[in-house]
């Protein structure tokens, strides 16, 4: 986990959001699915999106409310 993208959190060499990899999870999506949907992500990028989730849950339970009115 590194960076942001219009303020939130990405993952490292993307610019997909943490919010995005953890709505996907919440609506049943396995690591697997998520590797195989957005290549360039590693097993290792998937366990620092859920230690951020479980840090600042606060955060992206926010940013998924505010991305899902969109």
């Amino acid at each position: 986990m590194n960076g942001a993208c219009g303020g939130e959190p990405v993952i490292v060499r993307t610019r997909i959001p943490v919010w995005v990899l953890e709505q996907a999870r919440r609506l049943g999506s396995t690591e697997t699915d998520l590797l195989r949907l957005y290549p360039r992500l590693k097993a290792e990028d998937l366990a620092s999106a859920w230690a951020y989730v479980r840090a600042h849950q606060d955060e992206i339970d926010q940013q998924i409310r505010d991305n899902e009115s969109v």
